[in-house]
């Protein structure tokens, strides 16, 4: 599982899939929201704006990512 470093309170899930290269685009990651292929803490999120906070973690086709806050 990859970590990712955040300085932020949050990240919406749109903006990380993309920080976290796991999409190219943000229409692409839009579209997969959408799709239902995202899941947050094991739950299927449509919600591209969803706050995702440290220690959360996010998976899309198998890569799975954790958001942390940088210190």
């Amino acid at each position: 599982m990859e970590e990712i470093n955040i300085q932020t309170e949050f990240i919406k899930l749109d903006a990380l899939l993309k920080y976290s290269a796991l999409v190219a685009t943000g229409g692409e990651a839009k579209q997969i929201i959408q799709d239902g292929m995202v899941s947050v803490n094991g739950e299927i999120c449509r919600m591209r704006g969803k706050k995702i906070f440290p220690g959360d973690t996010v998976s899309l086709e198998g890569q799975k990512i954790r958001v942390v806050h940088e210190t």
